[in-house]
């Protein structure tokens, strides 16, 4: 059952330690079949409690899975070994356009904000039991989400988008849970659900985010929770319509206790319109990252949702980390009301980027995708070999497997800092790695 590895530990902690260690270090791999409880309990000599309370935490951390009658086995994916590891190292001499970043160039300055943030707080300093939302961001924020028509909720702060995803999905799931995630999607996102012991299940994208029959067998099979990227989505740079954004209202107005949850991540960079889903269901949280437009950094991003939802976070985040710093909260407020960034400009800048080289590839008879943000996505024939001889002919690119589960293999480019003349010679080389030969015209 487990070849020559053997089981250790006489208290729950240590036998789903040990566990955890063996799948960690591949002496247990994925989709090996545990031992029953009762009979992992004789050989340990313990109570069979004391190995339910082992599985029961291995469950919650995402590292085995448990079928009923059919036993438990280690995940065929554990969150032991994330996708954070399949990504491409870059030699020295190879152009990067994997990383996921925008361009520095279009971020604003921060030091005036900062100074006038750390001058604010010499004279107002904040406090344990302070409010931990600064009143400023709380109403500009509060402000552009009723001009995108979110509906009214109260607002929170968290350490950037995953942070607040990640406690919207604690405050209402328990473990064994399914979540109805994008597929081609975040990455991160992806190895975020498993490693808090919930189940993902696949919902196809297109140009205008995702396919409502997808959704909506998704929900009727049991997924209690949904995540949708409503612009810029990563890796596809879908868009959520006006009419797809209807035709998924409906869909959810069937599933009213369905968890809801929309990352807004391309907020500052994309100038196509918001078209929120929020309020088709009775628990739901809307979140709002500035990583994208203000900086990474920063690790700040607004949420705003249902009461429940949100004191339900709030709560929990008092007993972790308390508050995001002030600090930055005021700098982020100053650089949004002084509109430190140009999102037509932005979002133009990149705008062109990507149809740039939507439209070399598509010279060379390549179909790409990207409607929206800071990447393209190429469905490729053959995945590996593709992201090979990119690196040989010196572009580093990431591999569509960091993004998907169900969905065909692609690569994905990241745009953000992609020159004109870099351009023709990347699409060339995207075309020559899929076995693609120019198209020509004739006189």
């Amino acid at each position: 059952m487990l070849g020559g590895y053997r089981i250790e530990g006489r208290r729950a902690a240590d036998i789903a330690a040990d566990v955890e260690r063996a799948v960690g270090s591949g002496e247990l791999e994925p989709g090996q079949l545990l031992p029953p409880m009762r009979e992992l309990a004789v050989e340990l000599g313990v109570n069979p409690n004391t190995v339910a309370a082992a599985y029961r935490t291995l469950r919650e951390r995402g590292v085995i899975e448990t079928a009923g009658r059919r036993g438990s086995r280690v995940r065929p994916k554990p969150a032991t070994t994330g996708r954070e590891h399949i990504r491409v190292d870059v030699p020295e001499g190879v152009r990067e356009v994997a990383h996921g970043n925008p361009d520095p160039a279009l971020l604003p300055a921060l030091v005036k904000a900062f100074t006038r943030a750390a001058e604010l707080s010499d004279r107002e300093p904040v406090m344990y039991g302070d409010d931990p939302v600064e009143p400023e961001l709380a109403r500009i924020a509060r402000a552009a989400l009723d001009a995108d028509g979110v509906p009214a909720g109260p607002v929170a702060v968290a350490s950037g988008s995953l942070d607040a995803i990640e406690r919207v999905l604690a405050a209402h799931l328990k473990p064994g849970d399914t979540v109805a995630v994008e597929d081609p999607g975040w990455g991160s996102l992806l190895d975020l659900v498993p490693a808090l012991g919930l189940r993902v299940t696949p919902v196809r994208v297109d140009d205008d985010g995702p396919r409502p029959d997808d959704v909506r067998a998704a929900l009727e099979s049991g997924a209690r929770a949904l995540i949708v990227t409503d612009r810029a989505q990563n890796p596809t740079g879908a868009v959520v319509s006006a009419t797809r954004a209807r035709a998924l209202r409906s869909v959810l107005r069937d599933q009213p206790e369905i968890l809801l949850i929309e990352d807004d991540h391309g907020h500052g960079i994309v100038d196509q319109p918001l078209h929120p889903l929020a309020g088709a269901t009775r628990h739901w949280a809307f979140v709002r990252s500035m990583a994208k437009a203000y900086g990474p950094d920063l690790r700040l991003a607004v949420l705003t949702g249902d009461v429940v939802t949100l004191d339900r976070v709030r709560g929990r985040q008092r007993l972790g980390p308390g508050w995001v710093s002030r600090i930055t909260q005021r700098a982020v407020a100053r650089l949004w009301a002084d509109g430190a960034v140009d999102t037509p400009a932005v979002a133009a800048a990149y705008g062109r980027r990507r149809d740039a080289l939507i439209a070399a590839l598509a010279d060379h008879g390549v179909t790409a995708y990207g409607r929206s943000g800071l990447n393209v996505w190429i469905p490729v024939p053959d995945e590996t070999g593709a992201v090979a001889r990119l690196l040989h002919a010196g572009w580093a690119v990431a591999p569509g497997a960091r993004f998907r589960m169900s969905a065909p293999p692609g690569i994905r480019i990241t745009v953000s800092t992609l020159t004109a003349d870099e351009t023709g010679p990347l699409a060339r080389a995207i075309a020559s790695a899929c076995g693609r030969t120019p198209m020509r015209g004739y006189a």
